[in-house]
């Protein structure tokens, strides 16, 4: 986490006619039904009344870091579970989480020689949209399970009412989890004197695990050898800066954690530094845009094929009127199949604005597909293909791709078919443990970076 000081940074214009619950007089989808107002306003009260999760100095830099992305001199990585579960907010996993993270940073940096910027899908990325409001089993139909922080995935009455007090649970849940990373960053669990102690039992079964080893290696010496030529320690090696990232899906609960900060104008959104808009709520007209346009937090956007030139160009306006350097990270989600198709165009209208944004490909939604068996998944090779496809794009139109976001787990779970090991269908069975989206395991998620890192060496 970064320690950056308060007073460092220069605050952006505030927005005109808005306030943290203006959201509430737009129309608002993806909200679950609260039956007890009541209940409701006393969770959102107490929650609002809580310390912050994330502090304003954070946000700010990390705005700053994005801003040197979109200038092409950094790199994001932003990755972790699809959907958190209250049930795995524990030690083991939540190391996994970030160790894999780390690893395949310092596979980035070797590739691209840039800084890189660690973002995590964690300490809040309990909410999940929804296709339908309800879902029907053997003829009973009951609301759909959209997140942990909301109901509860059992296929009861009691299971799928949502419960106001499942967002202190989730805050609870969210600051344990950021408590335990900064010790883990405090205590040196990323020092990059020792990469090698990050590798994972089941890199053995990878044929890239040689090259990882190398790689590890050589990172090893080149500090080394700089600390003997300067003549000290390299201090700044010994930990990382590391940031949160949700889906800002659940408008009662960022609104709850939005506050005005001392020696700052604007407000912030403190459960996380960078909340995302997915592309299911990113109408204009809409309550997510309502609420997003006037936060002073870095927005990530989420962008599909239905999106078009125009309608993007006013997104990006409507969020970002200053055009501020840092605030804006499109997420582009096409699909290998029609990212060739629908990209170009959308780059060329912000090219042609001129406005300021990060370009990020997310190559995991759009190559979701369901196997016999019912499982959903998504293949090695389409996933790879598409970040492929998409550093082409961004290449012939002149523009940068600065950014990956990947669902991915630090578990051996088998997910996501393909990568070294070659996983089939058969195969998902074994260790199937998502409740929503397939995920990376950590070995493919290493090879993931491994690929990127080689195509970015000749980019």
């Amino acid at each position: 986490m970064s320690t950056l000081d308060p007073s460092s940074s220069t605050p952006s214009l505030e927005s005109k006619n808005w306030a943290p619950d203006s959201w509430q007089q737009k129309p608002t989808l993806q909200q679950p039904n609260y039956d007890d107002p009541q209940a409701l306003a006393i969770a959102t009260r107490t929650l609002a009344e809580l310390p912050p999760l994330v502090t304003s100095w954070e946000v700010e830099k990390l705005k700053s870091h994005l801003a040197e992305v979109a200038e092409g001199q950094r790199f994001l990585l932003q990755g972790g579970d699809c959907s958190e579960s209250f049930a795995d907010c524990r030690s083991e996993l939540i190391a996994g989480k970030l160790k894999i993270l780390l690893q395949m940073s310092l596979v980035l940096i070797h590739g691209c020689k840039k800084p890189v910027i660690r973002v995590g899908r964690f300490a809040g990325q309990y909410a999940k949209p929804r296709s339908n409001d309800m879902e029907t089993r053997d003829g009973l139909s009951l609301p759909s399970y959209r997140g942990d922080i909301v109901n509860s995935n059992g296929f009861t009455e009691a299971d799928r009412r949502p419960n106001p007090e499942l967002l202190l649970r989730g805050y609870e849940r969210a600051a344990m989890t950021l408590n335990f990373i900064r010790s883990l960053i405090d205590g040196g669990f990323a020092d990059l004197h020792h990469p090698e102690y990050w590798d994972l039992a089941f890199m053995r079964h990878s044929e890239k695990q040689a090259e990882y080893e190398r790689l590890v290696e050589s990172i090893g010496e080149s500090i080394r050898f700089l600390e003997v030529v300067s003549g000290g320690h390299l201090g700044e090696v010994d930990r990382v800066e590391f940031y949160t990232s949700h889906e800002g899906l659940l408008l009662q609960y960022e609104q709850a954690q939005t506050r005005r900060v001392p020696r700052r104008t604007g407000w912030y959104n403190l459960t996380t530094h960078l909340p995302w808009i997915g592309d299911r709520t990113r109408n204009l007209d809409g309550g997510h845009i309502e609420y997003f346009r006037g936060i002073e937090n870095p927005v990530g956007v989420k962008v599909g094929p239905k999106i078009t030139p125009s309608e993007l160009v006013q997104l990006i306006e409507t969020l970002n009127p200053t055009n501020s350097p840092g605030k804006i990270v499109l997420i582009h989600r096409f699909g290998t199949r029609k990212i060739v198709e629908h990209l170009p165009a959308l780059i060329e209208a912000v090219e042609r604005g001129r406005l300021s944004v990060v370009w990020c490909c997310d190559p995991m939604h759009g190559n979701t597909e369901v196997v016999d068996g019912g499982y959903k998944t998504r293949q090695f090779r389409n996933i790879l293909s598409e970040l492929e496809q998409a550093f082409d794009v961004h290449r012939q139109c002149g523009s940068y791709l600065g950014g990956v976001h990947f669902e991915l787990t630090g578990e051996d779970v088998t997910e996501c078919t393909g990568g070294a090991r070659n996983l089939s269908p058969a195969d998902l069975g074994r260790a199937y443990r998502t409740q929503v989206d397939p995920r990376l395991n950590c070995e493919q998620a290493l090879e993931m970076a491994m690929l990127v890192a080689q195509r970015m060496r000749t980019v």
